[in-house]
């Protein structure tokens, strides 16, 4: 299991692993997938870490509350070759009630944001290791297709989304991914295009 990578020498105390991570870890089903993951990095999404300028404020901020998204991690299999792309993701989140439309169900349009921010997280995670271009990247398009409701409850619903990229092409990078329940019941589909930007905003 990786310490959080956003400091390179991290302390005794900052490798211990995040609360978020070992909340995952915890939960057979999720532990399962990351066993299966070959070379195997677990560590708390980027994102969840407030920033100056109310950067990332949705998930870092207005979501990241027990009863809204409780916990949210990512994974990937650490290439041999440190200079190769991750161009496939895993993460988790567990979802509360504070994200309901209907009740017990997610709202559609934050089902959306997770699809958008997990797709994204290929990109991040990339420029993080120092691979590919650098440049920020912008979401063109998300089409999602819904499939069966997103459940949520007050204890926690735990969700995995698995991301990959389909095609790179100039400053255009073409995704797709889906949702799916702890019994591998698939929930959503996602396809997007994300465009990196020729200045940063």
């Amino acid at each position: 299991m990786a310490a959080d990578t956003q400091k390179p020498n991290p302390t005794r105390e900052e490798a211990i692993p995040d609360p978020e991570v070992a909340h995952f870890a915890a939960i057979p089903w999720c532990a399962a997938h990351v066993a299966a993951t070959p070379n195997a990095v677990f560590e708390k999404c980027l994102t969840r870490y407030p920033k100056p300028d109310f950067e990332e404020t949705l998930m870092a901020e207005t979501l990241n509350r027990p009863d809204a998204i409780k916990a949210y991690t990512v994974f990937y299999s650490q290439p041999a070759n440190p200079q190769d792309l991750i161009t496939e993701v895993g993460a988790f989140l567990t979802l509360g009630p504070m994200i309901n439309g209907w009740r017990g169900i997610c709202h559609g349009g934050i089902v959306m944001s997770i699809m958008d921010e997990c797709l994204g997280q290929l990109a991040a995670i990339n420029r993080q290791r120092g691979v590919g271009s650098q440049a920020e990247q912008m979401t063109a398009y998300l089409n999602t297709k819904f499939l069966s409701p997103v459940r949520t409850s007050v204890e926690g619903t735990t969700v995995m989304v698995r991301a990959r990229t389909t095609k790179m092409e100039g400053r255009k990078q073409f995704v797709e991914g889906h949702m799916e329940d702890e019994k591998g019941t698939v929930l959503c589909r996602s396809e997007g295009l994300f465009v990196q930007l020729l200045a940063k905003i």
